[in-house]
């Protein structure tokens, strides 16, 4: 006893430890008891005593792990009638724990600024169930749900419950405390301006702790006279000593997938953090990461995966060895048994929707393809690619990568002539201004023929993906009246559009080549990656807040950065990347909360070229990155060298001749197909791939 500071210590230690011991006692024979230990043992665990806690943690891991078997279990004959009208009381509880749709319905007590949609009261419902039973867990809705308002109503209406409590009762444990919020340093402006936006000072008086250290330390004698905290994850890091002598009442980790690494030191700070609930917000599919798991739930509840070591032997080891191509079925039986106990133990903690599940709540969008047909120039330009020595150059190293014994590593400087052709037919579908340059041997040729007939390469009939942006640009009911004299054209367009280039020479074009010239009225702003970081957030706001700008031109990169554009309606893919996530990303830009209108998406593809066949890549893609472990990943290499050769052949008839799909070469394919994706790499975004040496083999 002298070990503990009281008796009460020593009584809730002796009884987690008897709990404990009657449950490896008894091992299944605990099975009709579940029910009654759960809810005591969930009590202990978020008890002050770490060794309590831990204890508490793991008894709770091995009761849910049993939970299933429950159900069909008759109580005991012996037992009394009070305990069997206190496991019914438990099991409903126990029931909302193992099933959302069955929770209470929680009363936001104080007004908040928004009307939330039915999944996002599911989910301030959800949160307040783990505060009522003392719980903490994960919130990792889908991008864009609103894991911030959801995070905001339980944070308010907790604060103003507890208040009422101490009013009435004075107990201590009822006492005000504050909440922290630790956010990337990017977020902290926005959470702060957030709260106000939904909350009223009098509920929620957030304190933006920032700057420098002598800033900081003017602002921690502030801290008292706010409930609310919001900081940097850095920030906490430094004034760890600070923040861990703080009661707090809430604790939330936004982005909170950083503290994936428990032996950092940012993480080692967080866990340092004293908390009543402690909740992690999430957009990334933490499911899938399992092994990154462990550092989480060490951060909400210790000790409820074991030890990391005991952690790693029961679930990560089963699991990545099942990944392993060369496992054996036994091996795969085993990770697949591992993944589902794992997912048993921490789903009641994990709550995640995706934008599939709350469709009802969102617009759809509507994608549509817009075919472009070459212009004469261009497939002069596409044909005497392919009897130029350049073509030939690719044509070697494709077939001599299939017969290189090196299937590993094909060298560089072949795929280097794979990757700049694959970048020339693509600069060429976009314009052929994009191509020829004063450097590529048809140039003078074709300025003199073009003079001739009165025609520069700037004019839009030799680009023809110019022309179908125009036309949709009209059809969207911009652009008609080039003056507005008369009076009678409307400011504000019907549509407002965000229009999407990979590469900033191409966003060049549409802004000098189409816009000044030929839609002389059309408003609008650019984002691309000449502007720097901190002006891109006004330039969004700009466009979000003004509707009589109709246009936003932006590269797809600096567009898929967590910017929310949703003043647009319709969004426009002038260009398109192999890797289709990244034209997801961009398409969400315009299909977030906020948004009440159906979204278009126009993707503009020149038909039998490179291009279309790009877009049948990247549906293979989105296969793939759909089937989460699949014997199936192994098939970014089943294109064949005349599936490869095929993208360089432009189709008469417009239609992409399906090629055959023989397995030569599927090993050397594998490497040149891994490196197309960098082939649109940031970096060559910026320097825009320099194709001057590969214009002399054009020859």
């Amino acid at each position: 006893k002298l070990w503990f500071k009281n008796t009460e210590d020593y009584r809730r230690t002796a009884l987690t430890r008897l709990t404990s011991g009657v449950m490896e006692q008894l091992d299944v024979g605990i099975v009709p008891y579940i029910v009654l230990l759960v809810v005591p043992v969930l009590g202990r665990m978020s008890d002050q005593t770490d060794s309590v806690r831990f204890m508490a943690t793991q008894c709770f891991a091995t009761l849910i792990r049993l939970m299933p078997l429950e159900a069909g279990i008759p109580d005991p004959p012996n037992m009394s009638a009070e305990l069997i009208q206190l496991k019914a009381k438990e099991r409903h509880f126990l029931e909302q724990l193992l099933d959302g749709k069955k929770l209470e319905n929680y009363k936001i007590p104080v007004p908040i600024n928004a009307e939330l949609r039915k999944y996002q009261q599911d989910g301030v419902n959800w949160l307040a169930f783990l505060n009522k039973y003392k719980l903490h867990g994960i919130l990792c809705d889908d991008m864009g749900l609103g894991k911030t308002l959801q995070s905001i109503c339980i944070l308010a209406g907790d604060h103003c419950h507890r208040a009422q409590e101490y009013a009435r009762s004075k107990l201590a444990e009822c006492m005000p405390l504050p909440s922290l919020v630790v956010c990337p340093p990017t977020l902290t402006g926005h959470w702060v301006d957030e709260v106000g936006k939904f909350c009223s000072r009098e509920y929620l008086n957030p304190l933006h702790y920032t700057g420098p250290p002598t800033e900081r330390i003017r602002l921690q004698h502030q801290v008292k006279r706010h409930n609310l905290i919001v900081a940097s994850y850095d920030v906490v890091r430094n004034d760890i000593d600070f923040f861990r002598n703080i009661k707090f009442n809430y604790c939330i980790l936004d982005e909170g997938h950083v503290i994936k690494n428990g032996k950092t030191k940012l993480s080692k700070a967080v866990k340092q953090l004293t908390a009543n609930y402690r909740i992690i917000l999430s957009g990334t599919p933490i499911q899938n990461n399992v092994l990154e798991l462990w550092s989480l739930f060490d951060f909400l509840m210790p000790g409820f995966l074991g030890t990391e070591r005991q952690f790693a032997a029961r679930y990560g080891k089963p699991i990545l060895a099942s990944r392993d191509a060369r496992s054996s079925s036994r091996e795969q039986e085993a990770g697949v048994l591992a993944m589902d106990a794992l997912h048993r133990q921490v789903l009641p903690f994990l709550l995640r929707r995706m934008k599939e599940d709350v469709l009802q709540d969102l617009p759809p969008k509507i994608i549509q393809d817009y075919y472009c047909t070459l212009s004469p120039l261009q497939v002069q330009l596409y044909e005497d690619f392919a009897k130029s020595r350049a073509k030939c150059d690719v044509d070697e190293t494709v077939s001599s990568a299939t017969l290189s014994e090196e299937t590993e590593k094909p060298k560089l400087k072949a795929t280097g002539h794979v990757f700049q052709a694959l970048q020339y037919l693509r600069k060429l579908c976009n314009h052929p201004a994009l191509v020829l340059t004063p450097q590529h041997p048809e140039f003078k040729t074709t300025a003199e023929k073009l003079a001739v007939q009165n025609s520069s390469l700037h004019d839009i009939q030799h680009a023809p993906k110019l022309s179908a942006l125009k036309q949709l640009l009209l059809d969207c009911g911009l652009g008609n009246g080039s003056t507005s004299e008369s009076g009678t054209e409307s400011v504000v367009a019907q549509h407002r559009i965000l229009i999407f280039c990979q590469l900033k020479s191409m966003l060049d074009i549409v802004e000098h080549d189409l816009l000044k010239p030929h839609l002389p009225s059309v408003t609008y702003l650019r984002l691309d990656g000449s502007i720097p970081p901190g002006q891109r957030h006004s330039i969004v706001s700009r466009f979000n807040n003004d509707p009589s700008i109709d246009v936003l031109l932006l590269t797809t990169h600096v567009g898929g950065l967590g910017l929310n554009l949703t003043g647009a309606d319709t969004v426009v893919f002038v260009e398109h990347d192999w890797n289709p996530m990244r034209d997801l990303q961009a398409m969400d830009r315009a299909h977030r909360i906020g948004q009440k209108r159906v979204v278009n998406v126009y993707r503009l593809i020149t038909r039998g070229t490179l291009e279309e066949k790009i877009m049948g890549l990247q549906k293979f893609k989105m296969n793939i990155a759909n089937t989460v472990i699949s014997q199936e990943n192994s098939s970014l290499q089943s294109m064949g060298t005349d599936q490869l050769l095929d993208l360089f052949t432009l189709d008469k008839d417009g239609k992409a001749e399906k090629a055959d799909t023989s397995t030569s070469g599927k090993a050397s394919m594998k490497s040149i197909l891994e490196n197309l994706s960098d082939l649109w790499d940031q970096e060559q975004y910026d320097s825009e791939y320099s194709l001057e040496n590969f214009m002399h083999s054009l020859k």
